[in-house]
């Protein structure tokens, strides 16, 4: 068999060498693209910030759902009309893919517009460091309502949450405590749903503090202390009745 001629191997040789430099120059483009493109969400296996909170819940969308169609068929039938599946696009949209300490009332006001609830006078309950024994009284006592029974708090209520601006757009690792950044998702959402729980009372209201914590039971930088008690409508508000609670064991402040 005769040996190719010099002039082919040189034209094969040229080949070869276009077509490496095609793969290559597709290659680039696609790491430029990848780094450089403005609005570009985060890719899987983009560092995770790191908190030193617990992360997101698992299985967020399917705990929310579930207990906000619990809560409007069983808990409070009257509010039947409200859309579940909405209530956690607006929740998801409100953190996904946001960093966790940049949280706004802009964020949020969506879902608690569409979450808004009326509380029937005299029934509004409220409550600072007491909150293992206010919910089993208001488990046996269906006189009054805490905000964990309204559908905000009933839906998020022992939940974590937060966002991280890459893929996935949610942070299971770890999210800020209340005390690495003011404005977290989770604190967010609670001042507003506590904000409007305490706008929407009227008439008698209660609130149940623990007189054993060595801080005292009214706690100025408190949710109740910074938060629902500011909001209250001296218009509306007659009364605010307060239940000192005391440990068994003590101490008593």
């Amino acid at each position: 068999m005769p040996f190719p001629s010099s002039s082919s191997r040189t034209q094969r040789h040229k080949l070869i060498l276009a077509g490496t430099m095609v793969v290559l120059v597709v290659l680039v483009s696609a790491v430029l693209l990848a780094v450089f493109i403005p609005g570009r969400k985060g890719t899987p296996g983009s560092e995770v910030l790191q908190w030193k909170g617990q992360g997101t819940t698992k299985q967020l969308q399917e705990i929310v759902l579930g207990r906000c169609h619990n809560y409007i068929a069983i808990v409070n039938p009257e509010l039947r009309d409200k859309d579940c599946l909405k209530i956690w696009e607006l929740f998801q949209n409100a953190f996904m893919y946001k960093h966790p300490c940049r949280a706004t009332e802009e964020d949020f006001q969506p879902l608690m517009d569409l979450a808004r609830q009326s509380i029937p006078c005299n029934k509004s309950l409220f409550w600072s460091k007491t909150k293992d024994l206010v919910h089993r009284y208001t488990k046996t006592n269906r006189d009054f309502l805490t905000l964990e029974d309204t559908l905000l708090g009933y839906m998020a209520d022992g939940l974590s949450w937060c966002g991280d601006p890459s893929s996935p757009g949610v942070n299971y690792e770890s999210c800020p405590e209340w005390t690495e950044c003011e404005n977290n998702p989770s604190s967010m959402y609670w001042k507003m749903s506590s904000k409007m729980f305490a706008e929407a009372a009227c008439g008698i209201t209660q609130v149940m503090l623990n007189g054993s914590i060595e801080a005292g039971a009214f706690i100025n930088n408190s949710i109740f202390g910074s938060v629902e008690v500011v909001n209250l409508n001296p218009n509306k508000v007659s009364k605010m009745q307060i239940w000192l609670m005391q440990d068994i064991d003590g101490p008593q402040k």
